[in-house]
């Protein structure tokens, strides 16, 4: 079965088709950065803007790179929710609008859910699994019972990880987008020369949930203060020592989820998930087998889309053409199912 999948719930407008949930024939990503880096963050309504001109064109480079015709779908999924409402507006609206004119089923995907799933379409995992979702607009820790149902254990209280990253970047005008910028600086740097503090959720029910807010506003507010040996406060490194602080919350986190419930297989989503000392320090876990996506789907694309999408066409599953986009996803806090 070939499934079009499509992705535009904020600044990337990607289209891809798989097939069998499995192999991916095309995997299109058109990026936005060039337009929101002016303003450091993604302007909503001209990121909705861009998606209208440029979605068409980038269905028929992903059908064309996939080498089929539009009647070889068997199927047609669009990311529903979270993000920008009027992202995903466009490519909703897109999807059924294909779906609907050859008579194919249709599917509204979670976008967290398709983050999760994106590293199977490589390697796939055996259920349950942990699963760290970290990306500009999440921060979550989860055990997921299968490709459709998470118990959330841990997520942030305050900011997302990702956009942690970014307004550090913005402030100290590092660059667009700030996640990668650091990353890219933090390699070059010193991470003795500042040591951040790390947020004191150590028991009951915050046990696994992040902060980064008060790790924000020490590298924003208070570098000095934390200066631990002689070195320039250079930006490779304020960037090293904040995203050595940043991952190690995180890593801190999914350590204690590994020895409280079990469970030794963790797999990564999300756009944070490229991050280079996320890779490394989860890498070297013993005992641990870790699943990353491939770098080029680590970030929004349609293929993770399609991949998940295919799974609920095999149990029949799909949803009417009313449905409408959601901007959040208010059950993803801790203990709960979807």
């Amino acid at each position: 079965m070939l499934v079009l999948g499509i992705e535009s719930s904020c600044d990337e407008c990607s289209v891809a088709v798989v097939r069998d949930g499995q192999e991916i024939l095309s995997n299109v990503v058109a990026t936005q950065i060039p337009h929101h880096e002016v303003y450091s963050g993604v302007v909503p309504e001209l990121a909705s803007r861009l998606h209208v001109q440029w979605i068409h064109g980038v269905t028929e480079a992903a059908l064309s790179q996939a080498g089929i015709k539009i009647q070889d779908l068997g199927g047609v999924a669009a990311t529903s929710q979270p993000g920008l409402i009027g992202s995903l507006a466009v490519g909703l609206s897109f999807g059924k609008a294909i779906a609907f004119a050859l008579g194919l089923p249709f599917k509204g995907v979670n976008h967290m859910l398709a983050h999760l799933y994106a590293p199977q379409l490589e390697s796939p995992m055996e259920y349950p699994f942990l699963g760290l979702l970290v990306s500009g607009g999440h921060s979550i820790i989860c055990v997921a019972e299968d490709f459709d149902q998470i118990r959330v254990l841990g997520t942030t209280i305050d900011d997302a990880v990702g956009e942690a990253f970014d307004k550090v970047a913005k402030h100290y005008g590092f660059g667009y987008p700030g996640g990668q910028v650091i990353d890219q600086l933090a390699e070059q740097g010193d991470p003795e020369v500042f040591r951040f503090p790390m947020p004191s959720l150590h028991k009951g029910e915050h046990r696994y949930d992040l902060s980064y807010s008060g790790l924000k506003t020490a590298v924003i507010h208070h570098l000095e203060d934390y200066r631990a040996k002689a070195g320039p406060a250079s930006a490779e490194n304020i960037a090293a020592g904040f995203r050595k602080t940043a991952v190690d919350t995180l890593t801190s986190r999914l350590h204690r989820a590994v020895e409280d419930t079990g469970i030794n297989r963790v797999v990564a989503g999300g756009g944070v998930a490229a991050n280079a000392y996320l890779r490394r320090v989860l890498a070297a876990w013993k005992d641990v087998d870790i699943r990353f996506p491939p770098l080029s789907l680590c970030g929004d694309n349609g293929a993770m889309v399609a991949g998940i999408a295919y799974r609920y066409f095999q149990r029949g599953e799909k949803d009417d053409f009313d449905l409408v986009p959601n901007s959040r996803i208010p059950i993803y806090k801790r203990g709960t199912q979807k």
